[in-house]
């Protein structure tokens, strides 16, 4: 059984792990509208499909047809775009304080994995 097109961009918000709220923020629609093509009261248009396509990576032809991978390429990585975006809302002396935080874990970790090494 073919599932509908709304059914799709709907699989691939649950594949990427975003709630619709986060989906719909990286393809500028509101969540309302996203709601009611999920829904299937509305239907999404062309330039929907291009930004779901371009921005999360998403094969045009699977979304379109429902034939291929869902996915054209590797899955955009959600997590970091969503620090990103947090990290771009903080006052310079946090991101100045995250940024050495993030070098000091770097650290521990090369440490980490140097001493593993030296023991095999």
């Amino acid at each position: 059984m073919q599932i509908s097109i709304n059914a799709r961009i709907k699989a691939v918000r649950k594949a990427l792990g975003l709630s619709q709220r986060a989906f719909c923020r990286g393809i500028f629609l509101s969540q309302g509208f996203y709601a009611q093509i999920e829904n299937e009261i509305k239907k999404a248009n062309d330039r929907i499909y291009e930004l779901i396509s371009t921005k999360y990576n998403v094969n045009k032809d699977w979304l379109l047809t429902g034939k291929g991978e869902m996915f054209s390429g590797p899955t955009p990585d959600i997590e970091l775009e969503q620090l990103i975006e947090i990290y771009k809302e903080l006052d310079p002396l946090f991101r100045e304080y995250i940024s050495l935080q993030i070098k000091q874990l770097l650290n521990v970790q090369k440490r980490g994995k140097k001493s593993e090494s030296k023991k095999t």
